[in-house]
């Protein structure tokens, strides 16, 4: 009887430990779901290239405009695909959710670091 006792304890204990990893390593991550505004992104950027254009005297400068927003047409895909990893969420564009919840995170503020470090 105690030999039947302690084998049922130790199966409630590996159970309860697998479906506590289970818990905390997929269905928690796949709950989170992160947003990320790319509109504002891409107006920030729009913004500070046409500033750099307008203030721009020399041909060399309009040059280093247009390198400059040719880098960020490159660097924000890339960008984009690293988000999942970063938050280990699922990420959608703003426009796409209806109404946020307590498990959305907004990655917007994020994305545009990212791309300021490059």
């Amino acid at each position: 009887m105690k030999a039947n006792l302690m084998q049922a304890v130790v199966s409630l204990l590996v159970t309860l430990a697998t479906l506590t990893a289970y818990h905390e390593l997929v269905v928690r991550p796949s709950q989170r779901i992160g947003i990320v505004d790319v509109g504002e992104v891409y107006r920030k950027q729009e913004e500070e290239f046409a500033k750099l254009l307008t203030r721009s005297a020399s041909a060399g400068e309009r040059e280093r405009a247009y390198a400059m927003a040719k880098a960020f047409s490159r660097q924000l895909p890339l960008a984009l695909e690293e988000l999942p990893r970063d938050c280990d969420c699922l990420v959608v564009l703003r426009n796409a959710v209806a109404a946020p919840s307590p498990r959305t995170v907004d990655l917007t503020s994020h994305l545009q670091r990212k791309l300021e470090a490059r």
